[in-house]
């Protein structure tokens, strides 16, 4: 009987080949990663262009889902809602007792104000959303913080436009495509917003951490005046938002300010609406957020003609 062979398998030239090429391959891939990680830490907008014609293919998708999540909600919240609804009557009917006379006292203040604006010849005017729609995705687990919004430039969506929903501001327009936008979040941790302390003109920032929770850092440094349960609002600095919309209410105490939980959860929000930016020349000349408000060439991105207020227009059907 003939002895057996004692070559290894590394010997033979088709395993050779095999490893070879495996090497060959890994190399090339690790190089083009390199190179799309090089590109898009030189110039972060190279790629938008590509992400915006990702999102336009997944909205009619990301739109089922979210319809879908938005319906199964509404649901169990129904079911939570009944099962509570005996132990919270009585609380219930004080509230409301309470709640009609701060409207009777708001509707006694409102009907002053209107009085006095008269008399100084002030109008008010109503500023109508650009467009109505649903945010149909979001990033789930990372430090930087987007949602995806099902409405684009052919809405009227422009860069810098701030999103809000009925309870409080979502985030900002960093992207947009022709049937979706990328939304830049409150609690991305490269967004910085100003704000004041609802009661009072205590100003400060408020700044993503990332974590889904925004820190409050306030402009004047020394005793620290906030206490948990303080509301903030916009300030109006900077001139993206309004001043007055809702942003966070303060859960913990620090130093130099606090830590603040959103009052507009976007995972809660079904429909949102894009608003005309507030001030379009401030926003130009301010520079506190994240996304390239400026050029390469020092020209603004945000037209200040192309930020008015339009007739509201929505994605979907706004009425159910």
């Amino acid at each position: 009987m003939a002895p057996p062979s004692s070559r290894r398998s590394g010997h033979s030239r088709r395993a050779q080949f095999s490893q070879f090429t495996g090497y060959v391959v890994a190399g090339i891939g690790a190089l083009v990663g390199a190179v799309l990680l090089g590109l898009s830490l030189w110039q972060p907008t190279l790629f938008g262009g590509l992400r915006g014609a990702a999102s336009d293919v997944t909205v009619p998708v990301a739109q089922a889902n979210g319809a879908a999540r938005a319906e199964s909600l509404g649901f169990i919240e129904s079911v939570q809602g009944y099962l509570r609804a005996g132990r919270q009557n009585a609380a219930l009917k004080e509230e409301m007792e309470l709640a009609r006379i701060r409207l009777a006292e708001a509707a006694a203040v409102k009907q002053e104000n209107r009085r006095l604006k008269g008399l100084l010849r002030l109008q008010e005017d109503e500023v109508r959303p650009v467009a109505v729609a649903r945010l149909v995705a979001s990033t789930a687990a990372s430090t930087r913080r987007f949602a995806y919004l099902a409405a684009g430039s052919n809405d009227g969506v422009r860069v810098g436009m701030p999103v809000r929903s009925p309870r409080g501001v979502v985030g900002r327009v960093l992207e947009v495509a022709r049937n979706s936008s990328r939304v830049l979040l409150l609690t991305d941790s490269e967004s910085v917003l100003p704000v004041r302390r609802a009661q009072d003109e205590t100003v400060a920032f408020a700044e993503g951490r990332g974590d889904g929770r925004l820190r409050i850092r306030l402009i004047n440094l020394g005793i620290n005046p906030l206490k948990v349960g303080d509301v903030f609002v916009t300030s109006g600095a900077g001139g993206y938002y309004r001043p007055g919309i809702a942003v966070a209410v303060l859960s913990q105490k620090t130093e130099d300010g606090g830590i603040a939980r959103i009052i507009s959860d976007p995972a809660a929000s079904d429909f949102v609406s894009v608003e005309p930016i507030w001030q379009p020349a401030a926003a130009i000349g301010a520079n506190t957020a994240p996304d390239e408000a400026f050029g390469e060439d020092g020209s603004a991105q945000v037209e200040p003609a192309e930020s008015t207020a339009e007739p509201a227009g929505s994605a979907e059907v706004q009425t159910e």
